[in-house]
């Protein structure tokens, strides 16, 4: 071995090492690594900043920009909102969840498509009772897998491609993996289906633990005449199995049916009241059907650019023996009262017709600059942020889907290459007003471009150094009597 293969070898291994234990964050370790190469002289400055120019690592960019357009929109809720909400048995349900996520993956890039997944698979088993943990590798090893299908699925589909690029070869087909990709991915979702409930202990959810801070919210919503919950039950609607949130009453126009049977049935404009965590508030709030029942307040928000927060009242709050429409709170605080927590009581009356008192916790849904606003100010004692987003409609959905699927067919024809098809459509989600630049900005994930940018700086150093190539000689050597698909040479 020469003096740069040796070397290379040890910053590699030392890199791995540091990176399975955890020690500094991946970026870190890729960065520093790529540094000590470049100091070493293993690798000039040319090659160690090449991937920072190379086609890889601005598709993947821009494709994190269509996975949180796709978030946003809630362009594949029908499709989760029919997998999850069925009560079956896990293997049917991971069956139901492992191959449209796989479908999606194939698609998009699956780093964001996981990390969109995760919060809803979350929420949605805390509402039924169920362990998380049984769906969430799961889900992620779907996904994997799926990126081996297509080019776009994974990172480093895209990094080989542009490495292929560099050497003057071709680059890879959007489908050039498929014949192999596809059925090595139906098969390990099958074997993920089969063997995950009985390897994956049913863990707790770590939010279980802080029973302490637990705040009964009382929040009313809406149902949409124009949605897909009237004429269903409750039971039907999935409104009767929510943990720890519980559906108390329906107000409809002035009777309020109370307590609620499993077989009550729905009609548009009815006002549910329900009672429960806040985060189970927020994630009622993004069911489809339902709306805040301020939504007139509320839409205004539902531009991308809001949050959601909890605000404790002020024992000098200008708002004490106020109601919300007494003291205008949506014109004076930029913000609209969602659920009210009370110590000590449950809240039976309309949340506007409260008059609110010192210590109540108000859930506000308003624009990302409130907290910065009241928290010093005398009307709150607290302003915190929660996570959670509104949904902002399916036609904007449909239209992402559609700007994706158009994107994958002009490039299985050869007529736009990945990097630009990519490209378009982030400007896209931009210019039609899909994303705001800020969430645009905010969608790249600056630790994944970072190490596949110094990447491409380690991999020069494997190649110059020539230990590339004698770590291929033995995996040729060990692959020989693979056939033409398995041997390596």
């Amino acid at each position: 071995m020469t003096p740069d293969s040796i070397i290379t070898l040890v910053v590699v291994t030392i890199m791995v090492t540091v990176m399975v234990r955890e020690v500094i964050a991946p970026s870190i370790a890729v960065t520093t690594a790529m540094i000590v190469l470049l100091v070493t002289g293993v690798i000039d400055s040319t090659q160690a900043l090449a991937g920072f120019s190379n086609p890889a690592p601005i598709t993947v960019g821009a494709l994190f920009i269509l996975a949180r357009a796709v978030e946003k929109t809630g362009a594949i809720q029908p499709l989760l909102a029919g997998t999850l909400a069925s009560e079956l048995r896990p293997r049917q349900q991971l069956v139901r969840l492992l191959f449209p996520t796989a479908a999606v993956s194939s698609a998009f890039n699956n780093t964001p498509i996981v990390a969109m997944l995760v919060p809803q698979l979350v929420s949605w088993a805390r509402r039924g009772g169920r362990s998380a943990s049984l769906y969430l590798m799961p889900v992620s090893f779907a996904a994997i897998l799926r990126g081996i299908v297509t080019v776009v699925g994974t990172s480093t589909n895209l990094i080989v491609s542009g490495l292929l690029e560099e050497a003057g070869m071709p680059a890879l087909g959007m489908f050039e993996m498929t014949p192999i990709g596809g059925p090595a991915a139906v098969l390990g979702v099958l074997v993920l289906v089969l063997l995950a409930p009985a390897l994956l202990a049913a863990g707790k959810d770590p939010a279980e633990t802080f029973d302490a801070s637990f705040r009964e919210y009382t929040i009313e919503v809406e149902v949409d005449p124009s949605g897909p919950l009237p004429g269903r039950s409750v039971e039907a609607a999935g409104l009767r199995a929510l943990k720890e949130a519980f559906l108390v009453r329906i107000r409809r126009d002035e009777a309020v049916l109370a307590p609620v049977a499993p077989d009550t049935l729905l009609q548009g404009r009815d006002v549910l009241g329900f009672v429960g965590r806040a985060d189970l508030v927020v994630d009622i709030l993004t069911r489809r059907g339902l709306r805040s029942a301020e939504h007139k307040h509320a839409d205004g928000f539902r531009d991308g650019s809001h949050s959601f927060y909890e605000d404790v009242v002020g024992p000098t709050s200008s708002l004490l023996g106020k109601t919300l429409a007494e003291s205008g709170f949506r014109e004076q605080y930029g913000g609209a009262v969602l659920a009210i927590h009370r110590v000590g009581t449950s809240i039976r009356d309309r949340l506007g017709t409260i008059p609110l008192r010192a210590g109540d916790t108000l859930l506000i849904l308003s624009d990302t600059g409130f907290r910065n606003r009241w928290r010093d100010r005398r009307d709150f004692l607290l302003v915190a942020d929660l996570d959670g987003s509104l949904p902002v409609g399916s036609k904007r959905g449909i239209f992402v889907i559609g700007t994706a699927i158009t994107i994958m067919t002009l490039a299985t024809l050869g007529l736009l290459s990945v990097l630009k098809g990519a490209l378009l459509g982030a400007v896209l989600m931009v210019v039609t007003g899909t994303l705001s630049t800020n969430e645009a900005r905010n969608a790249l994930n600056l630790e994944v471009l970072v190490i596949i940018g110094a990447a491409f700086g380690i991999g020069a150093a494997l190649e110059g150094s020539g230990l590339a190539a004698s770590l291929a000689d033995g995996l040729g050597r060990l692959s020989s009597g693979g056939g033409t698909t398995g041997n390596a040479g």
